[in-house]
């Protein structure tokens, strides 16, 4: 048998299995499009825009599809009944964390992101009680993310209302903020160990970024000083690239809307005023500014597609069955833009989280921070640093945009597992 003979029986023979393996698990599985040998559904997605193919899939399949990310199946939930159904009424069997590949190499299977099964229970239930004994959820946090808001002002006055790209700062401040937690300690945003730190937070985070790292469990002992490590390098990457990130967002958006900045600034005026700082007790007396950081995030969509999940046994959902290990990606987008809920979702509104009274108005749609047993375990700080530093910010400084609104480009640069804004300047103009 010469080469090519060789080549060409076990390419057809790999087709075979590829079409097999898919066939025999299909019957089982959510509908969805037919799927190509090895590559699987990859030349039907845009994987540029793939919260879109999902929401075209969803209009042919329903809210419960499958698609083949190459050989291997994974079950797509679209729209909030089906990710409320699995993700709380389910939240067990559906607390498995999805292949990434990229993030098990960097992570080892290890910490408490991307860990699975009983290491990953561990794990939260060793990090939050930590956190807890560090002061997460006490008052002092809320004086040490008080204080961080203070000095990052300062560090803002420094630019002398010259343009800059806010990035590094609005990075520095929450990243501070897990330094004074987990080292009782913060750092002058010039530190030469804090900026080799905030790089390497950077760096990974542009990594999981990437549109391609959406496609193997190393079993160790739980408490190794190589876990604690990871555990801690998620507590940072999650800390710190989201809420600056978010950040950023929000004050792209306060440009290009600066009717709703001058609204929230009579709000600050009115409940805080200049001479004392924001806390938290002023955020149920300020419905405005409570509106516009919900509505900044859900506008945002900051993960669109959420950390994919895995089903943790063979499970019956919605009359289909999804073997045990099935990768589960949740649609973010389709909840937090669901037309039903947020009229005009595509629109930043400030009043889809406003009643008729100007009072602020809950919605159970409203997961940034995804929901169910691997919702962030960060929730509560995140929220506090995004209504400190925010209304602390604006405060203190004027924004003044480089370009008119109208032409202010609020397309994100990326789309991959986090969306990231496109770079842009500002001036901090001090009140």
């Amino acid at each position: 048998m010469d080469l090519v003979t060789f080549l060409v029986l076990t390419f057809s023979s790999l087709i075979l299995f590829s079409l097999w393996r898919q066939s025999s698990g299909r019957g089982k599985l959510p509908p969805g499009p037919t799927p190509f040998p090895i590559i699987g559904n990859f030349l039907q997605i845009d994987v540029k825009n793939f919260s879109q193919s999902l929401t075209s899939f969803s209009k042919v399949y329903g809210p419960v599809f499958t698609l083949y990310l190459g050989s291997r199946p994974t079950v797509i939930l679209h729209g909030y009944e089906a990710i409320k159904e699995a993700l709380i009424d389910h939240g067990e069997e559906f607390a498995g964390r999805g292949h990434i590949p990229v993030a098990e190499k960097m992570n080892k299977g290890l910490g408490i992101v991307f860990s699975n099964g009983n290491r990953w229970k561990e794990r939260r239930r060793f990090t939050l009680m930590t956190l807890r004994n560090l002061g997460m959820g006490k008052r002092n946090i809320e004086d040490r993310v008080q204080m961080e808001a203070q000095c990052l002002v300062e560090e803002l006055r420094k630019t002398e209302g010259s343009p800059c790209d806010p990035t590094f700062i609005l990075s520095c401040a929450p990243c501070n903020v897990i330094c004074s937690i987990i080292f009782q300690n913060r750092f002058d945003y010039k530190d030469k160990d804090f900026l080799i730190l905030m790089e390497k937070i950077h760096e990974n985070a542009k990594i999981l970024s990437s549109p391609w790292v959406q496609e193997n469990h190393i079993e160790q002992e739980e408490f190794t000083l190589e876990n604690l490590e990871t555990t801690i390098n998620n507590i940072f990457g999650a800390g710190t690239e989201t809420i600056s990130t978010t950040m950023r967002y929000a004050l792209l958006l306060l440009l290009k809307h600066p009717h709703v900045t001058v609204k929230v600034q009579e709000e600050i005026d009115c409940v805080v005023g200049r001479h004392r700082s924001p806390c938290m007790q002023d955020k149920s007396r300020m419905p405005y500014t409570d509106a516009v950081i919900h509505e900044v995030q859900r506008f945002i969509n900051i993960v669109p597609n959420n950390l994919p999940h895995a089903v943790t046994c063979d499970i019956k959902f919605r009359n289909y069955l999804i073997p045990k290990g099935t990768t589960v990606v949740t649609s973010l987008t389709s909840v937090l833009h669901d037309s039903k809920e947020f009229p005009n979702p595509e629109m930043f509104d400030p009043g889809h989280f406003l009643d008729e009274s100007g009072n602020f108005k809950k919605s159970d749609y409203f997961m940034p921070f995804s929901a169910g047993k691997r919702a962030c375990v960060g929730e509560g700080l995140a929220r506090m640093e995004l209504f400190l530093f925010l209304t602390t910010i604006l405060q203190n400084f004027k924004l003044k945009s480089l370009v008119h609104p109208k032409d202010i480009d609020m397309t994100p640069v990326v789309n991959g597992l986090v969306s990231l804004p496109p770079p842009y300047q500002l001036c901090f103009i001090p009140l």
